[in-house]
């Protein structure tokens, strides 16, 4: 569509004689596929904004149920802002076309979209307004030492992107250490993930041989202790070229390939607004079990105050580095952990071999009924707590038989 502006025509022709659109896709990195962003993107820079205003809005994805609410939230601040009229989603797992009663609520959601009673739903995202910093910056006075530390930006900046060029000039102006910058644009890619699951057996990316992204994230981003990770918002997200990465990246399928390294972003853009794209990024550096350190975007008060969240960044990144300090993780990492871990054991694994070896090592399959000393004692106490003396007295010994065990580190400490 991109190549050929008369086929984009076309399908646009086609959205401003229809009624409504449903936006269907299966989740790629907790979003939509670098494709399905580059069309979003490619609907304001054509001028095609019209043809979707006032039309009706649902969507449709598939996936595993890992983090579709993302995914949702963005597609739908799309619809809003292209003035569409949201009706709602429909998340499906993959198989669920093979339930009987799971076709039975996907007709029912298809129902609710035709029935003329219904009404959209009112706007949930409010409108953008991006106030950037004025510039120039002025020159770091004390920059911090690197320590020995390996350090890469990676960024898609563009030649009109001010902004975002002023802030990866002035944070690698606060280090005192040589730091590599990798324009995504630069790099040798032939082209988006495919789907295809090629990689499932040996992390082996269907583009292998062909372009040289494999080789990249291999030697220059696994290598790395600190990876900065430099974008403006494009639609409410980072660009298509960092979806492109993130996409890519899925040769090393859902095994982890960032433990333990320093991550950071800047943002230009109005971040303070967008909670749905801070959240995409702080959900998938928990479950790759890095730490991030944080965000500094360009809405600053001042050039003043920009220059001062960047020189704390780093020094808080090479702080971190040197620490090797890797925050514990949420609720949002661990259970978004858990549903690949049950996945892949209970048939995944078939099409991903190489994530089956690779949990098996690193001990990713902590299934709690496995623990069998574990069980025995529980079933143990259940029969006990069961006896009607020991009944009556228990819910009175609770609380100071939990802190029990604890009293001989505390006494340590």
């Amino acid at each position: 569509m991109e190549k050929d502006p008369q086929r984009f025509q076309e399908i646009i022709e086609e959205i401003r004689t229809a009624e409504g659109v449903l936006w269907a896709f299966p989740l790629f990195s907790l979003l939509v596929s670098s494709q399905y962003k580059r069309f979003i993107e490619l609907i304001r820079e054509r001028n095609a904004v019209g043809a979707f205003q006032s039309r009706y809005a649902a969507v449709l994805s598939t996936s595993i149920n890992f983090y579709d609410k993302t995914a949702h939230g963005y597609i739908r601040a799309i619809s809003e802002d292209l003035g569409m009229k949201y009706l709602g989603f429909y998340s499906a797992n993959m198989n669920d076309l093979m339930k009987a009663g799971e076709r039975g609520r996907l007709e029912l959601f298809a129902e609710q979209l035709v029935d003329i009673t219904n009404r959209a739903a009112a706007r949930m995202y409010n409108p953008l307004n991006h106030r950037p910093v004025s510039l120039p910056l002025q020159p770091a006075k004390r920059p911090v030492s690197i320590a020995g530390k390996k350090i890469v930006v990676l960024t898609d900046v563009q030649p009109h992107q001010r902004h975002l060029q002023a802030m990866i000039n002035r944070f690698t102006d606060s280090m005192d250490g040589e730091i590599a910058v990798y324009n995504l644009y630069d790099l040798d890619v032939k082209g988006s993930c495919l789907g295809c699951l090629r990689c499932g057996f040996e992390y082996r990316c269907a583009y292998t041989g062909k372009d040289g992204f494999t080789d990249f994230y291999n030697s220059k981003v696994k290598t790395t202790d600190v990876i900065v990770i430099a974008g403006a918002v494009v639609d409410r997200q980072l660009s298509w070229k960092w979806r492109q990465f993130f996409d890519g990246s899925f040769f090393n399928c859902h095994t982890l390939s960032l433990v333990g390294k320093q991550i950071a972003f800047l943002v230009s853009g109005p971040l303070s607004q967008l909670p749905e794209l801070r959240q995409v990024y702080e959900d998938w550096m928990e479950i790759q079990q890095c730490n991030l350190v944080g965000f500094v975007s360009d809405e600053a008060d001042c050039a003043g105050a920009l220059e001062e969240s960047l020189d704390t960044l780093a020094a808080r990144l090479i702080r971190l580095a040197d620490s090797c300090y890797v925050r514990p993780q949420t609720f949002l990492g661990k259970a978004g952990m858990k549903i690949f871990r049950d996945d892949i054991w209970g048939g995944l694994r078939i099409v991903f071999r190489a994530d089956h070896k690779s949990y098996r090592r690193l001990g990713l399959y902590d299934f709690p009924q496995r623990r069998v000393g574990r069980r025995i004692l529980v079933r143990l106490g259940w029969f006990i707590t069961g006896l009607s003396g020991i009944r009556k007295r228990f819910p009175g010994l609770i609380m100071a038989q939990t802190v029990l065990p604890f009293q001989k580190v505390l006494r340590q400490a």
